[in-house]
């Protein structure tokens, strides 16, 4: 296992292990983090933790795996991971739905310089999946997508 290895499987057992601290073991300071429900990027420790924890309150069983293989050169690094979940717990504006989630991300870190620590941190992955396994958004190719393209404007689609 490389150093990046070593960073990335430590940010994930922070987010499975549910321990604020445990993020000051791999990510700098000031890190920097963000994905598609952030609301912009967090900045510091505290801030990524603050985060962290929402989506512990909304999927107490959370859990964070890796998915495939990593990709580094020393300063970046592609992490494919695999988050799974049951949202049980309230989010602003969205009360817990008791369904399953399983989505598949992309965390694309830079390390900091010496390589020691994570320093910017963004995941990527499908939003719009997310809710559609939450029952917030239609399937795509059903009727309600449909309806609901329609409603925003869109018309109907083949």
């Amino acid at each position: 296992m490389t150093d990046a290895d070593g960073l990335i499987d430590a940010f994930q057992s922070a987010f499975a292990g549910r321990v604020r601290h445990a993020f000051a073991g791999c990510c700098a300071p000031d890190v920097h983090y963000e994905d598609p429900l952030s609301g912009g990027p967090r900045e510091g420790l505290d801030a990524l933790a603050d985060h962290a924890a929402r989506l512990w309150h909304a999927f107490p069983d959370a859990f964070v795996e890796k998915a495939g293989e990593r990709l580094t050169d020393g300063r970046w690094l592609a992490a494919p991971v695999r988050v799974t979940g049951t949202h049980r717990g309230d989010l602003p504006r969205l009360p817990a739905t008791n369904r399953a989630i399983a989505l598949h991300a992309v965390l694309y870190c830079e390390l900091t310089p010496d390589g020691e620590r994570l320093w910017r941190v963004r995941a990527f992955y499908d939003a719009y999946a997310a809710a559609v396994q939450l029952g917030v958004l239609p399937r795509s190719g059903t009727i309600g997508e449909r309806a609901l393209l329609m409603m925003r404007g869109f018309g109907i689609r083949d």
